[in-house]
Order: C-alpha cells, then structure tokens, then sequence
C-alpha cells in the first residue's frame, strides 16, 4: 500500500508542474563551446501552456522568437526568417521540444530527442534533466535541463545544450 501511495504522490507532483503558463522576464546567455564566444540578452517571455510562445528581446532591442502553432518566426541580429514547423523537420524538432518542456510534457521532450528523463528534488528545487543516450537528432538537444522552485511550481531556469556545441541558458525571473 505504502508502495501505490508513494507511486500517486510521484505522478501528483509530476503533473503539478505541467500545463505552466508564464508572463515573465528572462535574462539568457549563450555560450559557443568552440569559440568561447558568450553573449548576453534579456527580454519578456510569454507561454501560453500548449503552442504560443513569444520571447521579445529587449536587449537588443529588436529580437524575437514565436511560435504562432505550426509557424516558428525568427529576428535574430537583424535577420529574420519564418518557417513552417511541419515543413521543416529541424525546426519542427526544436519547436516540440521547447513546448513540450515548458508545458510539463517532459517524456515526449526525451523521446523526441532520443534521450533518457531524470527528475529529482532536492533543497526546493525540482530538476528535470533530459539527457541524449545516444545519436541526438538533427535539429535535436544533446541536453534539456530544466529547475523548477517547487514551493510555486514556477520556471526559474531552463538549459539547452545543442549537439553542435551550442548553450543557451535562460534564467526566469
């Protein structure tokens, strides 16, 4: 019984965490593992909970990441661009990923990217890793860390490690 009890109070307080919606501020590093190079930005990022996701940059000013349901929009360093999630596998990929992981679907994020799940707890924080075993799919993480302040169940930080040696750490505030 003791067993059952203890498997509920796991699932609870795993589906406790899912479905976030968000309205916040974000400051994000992005380190290039080759060069070193680092940078710096911040912006507001809004989530909806399932598939629209906005993050306006406000340093610099200018830049932007969507997701408008399947279409993905992109102004980067003055380069825009915008795709079709369904078209472009890739994108599609990295698109999931990221939604999956902010609305607590942490499992389909690990099977899409050919990666094993660990969730922890430790000194009021929750930690979702997603770890590659293997091969990372094009367009797919080699790593997706995830922290959450359990006493809320809010984001604080989220990590994503792409196979060409790309890391981009976003901390919520």
């Amino acid at each position: 019984m003791k067993h059952i009890t203890l498997i509920i109070a796991m699932l609870f307080s795993l589906t406790a965490f899912a479905q976030q919606t968000f309205d916040t501020e974000f400051t994000q590093t992005k380190v290039m593992k080759v060069s070193g190079k680092t940078t710096e930005k911040a912006g507001h990022l809004t989530f909806d909970g399932v598939n629209q996701l906005s993050m306006i940059y406000s340093m610099p000013e200018g830049d932007y990441f969507k997701v408008e349901g399947n279409i993905v929009k992109i102004n980067m360093d003055g380069k825009k661009v915008e795709l079709d999630s369904e078209k472009v596998k890739m994108v599609g990929l990295q698109r999931s990923t990221l939604l999956n992981c902010l609305s607590g679907n942490w499992e389909q994020a690990a099977t899409d990217n050919n990666a094993e799940l660990i969730v922890t707890e430790e000194k009021g924080l929750k930690n979702i890793s997603i770890v590659a075993k293997g091969k990372v799919p094009k367009g797919g993480y080699k790593s997706v860390e995830l922290t959450y302040r359990v006493s809320d169940n809010t984001l604080v930080k989220m990590v994503l490690e792409e196979a060409i040696g790309i890391i981009n750490t976003y901390e919520i505030h």
